[in-house]
């Protein structure tokens, strides 16, 4: 990329929403640089010389090329930017593990993986029944998943109970 230089992060194409926390760091700009930025509710950040603009939707890269095109050449002639996640929105689960609740989101997640981050399925879980609702689903309709499902930031996960 000209002008800047790539995060890995952007790679596994992750797209930034409310409650995520990003770095934006401007190599050689200590007054352009902030460590731990949260995405708000309205999807939007606000930046010196810039102002606010939208970034849910936006992969890092993305947002990263928005900041070097913004910043150049009006304010820097050759800016380096890297923009990374410090911490992704929460994911939820309930039903039939030992601690229902919001849970930070890791990449590479997967169900059974978060379950046990829940404390693990109670005795009564079924743990053949469990639904997600996916973020990123516009309808936001429940499906049918299994273990080896890769949790996204924002899923809302339901462990059904078995009825003996």
């Amino acid at each position: 990329m000209v002008g800047g230089f790539v995060q890995g992060q952007d790679a596994a194409g992750y797209t930034l929403n409310a409650g995520d926390s990003i770095r934006i760091y401007v190599y050689g700009e200590p007054d352009l640089t902030f460590g731990n930025l949260l995405i708000g509710q309205n999807g939007r950040i606000s930046y010196p010389f810039l102002g606010e603009f939208k970034v849910t939707g936006k992969t890092s890269g993305q947002l990263q090329q928005l900041l070097v095109d913004g910043l150049k050449p009006d304010y820097l002639i050759d800016p380096r930017v890297s923009v990374s996640v410090t911490r992704y929105r929460p994911f939820f689960i309930n039903g039939e593990v030992n601690r229902p609740g919001g849970v930070d989101f890791q990449p590479g997640l997967t169900l059974r993986k978060a379950i046990s981050l829940a404390g693990g399925f109670t005795e009564r879980a079924n743990k053949k029944r469990i639904l997600v609702i996916a973020d990123k689903d516009p309808n936001r309709e429940e499906q049918e998943v299994g273990l080896d499902y890769r949790v996204q930031p924002g899923d809302i996960i339901t462990v059904q109970d078995t009825f003996f």
